[in-house]
This record gives structure tokens, sequence and C-alpha cells, in this order.
């Protein structure tokens, strides 16, 4: 379940150098972000069923992966692109890397991320705690996210940095959006002074400092998805999820993935079935244990496993076009309250 990481600026990024694959007349050249896991036997059948050769070029997580595209946008890496999201696509679509096709909608419009790039799937970003954790301490789980601010709840959170973190910056944006700009960054600050523990990423956050993994702090930020992975990776030794989603106004971010053509980009016809084997229902089965994504095809089946993993019923968004415009400053402000 490692997932992505949010680079802000293309210009961290300009003095990198991008390797650009050969590029054979029967290939379709697909960039996708770091968490990009379909199984192979799927991907082979794509490649029966159109004739064309996979090559599979992992650009970083989402936000590196985007600056990559621009640094090639007048010389394409990759024909179509999969891993654009909510919080990307504005600045997809001002960098004009993304081909002008309209796409197939989504069955759901709040779901849809414009004409141009087709919606694959979605999840959610939100609080997970560990529950033995929990039951030791025998405090009562907050109510909302003013409550973690309390002595009770001193040391209990970690989260990812929102600089560096893409589950970070979306947790960021929650509180933004749930709680208002100014009162979010006034709970950024009371929560610096009541324990918050900030890592650089996901993983760590999870597999180093939750109590679930052995570490010191029983609330989490990550996926409202986990708790099932973590019975879907004890393969059949638990039941249960040991850990359970904490859905807190101003604490949960809905974030959807989609793919679209790149101008400029070979392949057309392959690119367009592409699009369609995305969202086709063998891989909308597929995502949900492989990628720990919902799928975004309201008919599709959904995995046994899946049942652990509760959709949340209310979450907090924001424009598309804001997020674009305010998103860098945000980070920024965060960074001084949290960590200056």
């Amino acid at each position: 379940m490692n997932r992505r990481l949010f680079v802000l600026a293309a210009t961290a990024l300009a003095a990198l150098p991008v390797s650009i694959p050969a590029h054979a007349a029967n290939e379709l050249r697909v960039m996708v972000h770091s968490s990009f896991a379909l199984p192979k036997p799927l991907l082979a059948k794509f490649e029966a069923q159109s004739g064309t050769r996979l090559v599979i070029i992992k650009g970083g997580d989402a936000g590196e992966m985007l600056n990559k595209l621009i640094l090639t946008r007048a010389r394409p890496v990759a024909d179509v692109v999969y891993g654009i999201d909510n919080t990307l696509v504005s600045k997809a679509l001002a960098a004009g890397v993304l081909d002008s096709t309209a796409l197939p909608t989504s069955d759901a419009p709040a779901l849809q991320l414009g004409l141009s790039v087709a919606a694959v799937d979605y999840g959610f970003v939100n609080l997970n705690y560990d529950k033995a954790a929990v039951a030791k301490t025998g405090v009562a789980l907050p109510k909302t996210l003013q409550d973690l601010t309390l002595p009770a709840y001193q040391g209990w959170l970690v989260v990812p940095n929102p600089a560096t973190s893409s589950p970070g910056y979306a947790f960021l944006l929650a509180t933004i959006a749930g709680l208002g700009e100014e009162p979010a960054f006034q709970w950024w600050a009371q929560m610096r002074g009541n324990g918050l523990k900030v890592v650089k990423g996901w993983s760590e956050a999870y597999y180093t400092e939750f109590t679930r993994n052995k570490g010191r702090h029983p609330l989490v930020v990550s996926y409202a998805t986990s708790p099932a992975a973590e019975v879907f990776y004890s393969k059949e030794k638990i039941t249960e999820s040991p850990t359970a989603s904490l859905n807190l106004a101003g604490g949960v971010f809905r974030q959807v993935e989609g793919v679209a053509l790149l101008k400029g980009g070979a392949q057309r016809e392959a690119a367009l079935k592409f699009v369609d084997f995305m969202r086709s229902a063998a891989v909308q089965e597929a995502l949900q244990t492989s990628m720990w994504m919902y799928p975004v095809q309201a008919g599709a089946a959904r995995a046994e496993v899946m049942r652990h993993a509760a959709e949340p019923t209310s979450f907090d968004s924001l424009p598309t076009q804001t997020i674009a415009d305010k998103g860098a400053a945000w980070v920024a402000r965060w960074t001084r309250v949290v960590l200056k």
C-alpha cells in the first residue's frame, strides 16, 4: 500500500534527466505512478486482444509523474497516462500535456475529472486507528478533530508531511475544506503543541510509527481501504481487521484517479483501447486488491475483502482549480506552522 508522494513544483525536477524509451510501431507507452500494480495476466490479455505490446513507464509518485510529463511535452515520453487525480488535473490541463479528445464519462457525475480524463477509481484518505492500542489507553475515540488537541490525546497522531506525501497533502486539503482555511491552520498549530508526529511519507507513518506495527502512535493518516488490506495481506490468519477508519469532519478527502491520452502521443487507437481496458469489469475488480482503490464503475463487483473497507458517508473536498491555485501556498504555510 505504498502510495503517492506529491511533488509540488516542476522546478525541483528540471535538472533531472528524463529517459525517453525507444518506441516501436506496435508499442503503447503508458506512464503510470509508482503504485500502479495490475496483475500481469490481465495486462497480457490486453496485449493479446489489442495486438499491442505495453511499455509501462513508472513515473514516480503522482506529482513527480506529472512534472516529468510537463518537462517532456515537446517530445512526449508516453502515449497515455494513468494516475492523474483531482488534486492534479487542473495543473495537467493548464500545462497542456493532455490530448483534448473527449473520453468516456463516469457513471457518477461527482466522480468525473473532465472531458479529457476518464475516471478509473477513487479512494478516501482518512484517519485509521489501532483497535487494541486505543482500547489499552482506556480513552474514548475522539469525536471531532478539535478533540485531538486535548491533553488526553497527546501524541496520538502521526501524519505524513504534505510537502512530500500525497496522503499527507490530501489530509491537509481535507482540514482546509472541512474546517475553513484559518481554523485549519489554527488546528495544526494546536496539534503541534499536542505531540503531533510528522514523517516524510505514508510508509514510515504506517509501518514505523503506527502502534499496529510497534510504533508509538495509535492514530495515523491512511486510507479507508487500509483495514481491508490488513486482512488481505494476513493470508487468512485474521478474519477481522485490527484497524478501523475514523471518519471525522474535516478529516476525510476523496481522491479520484483517471486515465488520459497525452498530447503528441502515438498509437492513438491503442491508447483509446487502453482507456476502455482500465474501465473494464476485469480491471475494475482487480484494482481493488492490487491498488486498494474503489472501482468507479457502478456495476463493478466488489472484492469480498472490501467489506472491511466501508466507504465514508461524508468527506470534504475543494474545487480542483482552487487546489491548483492555492495548494503550494498552503503547503508552505503548513511547513511554517508545524515544522518551524
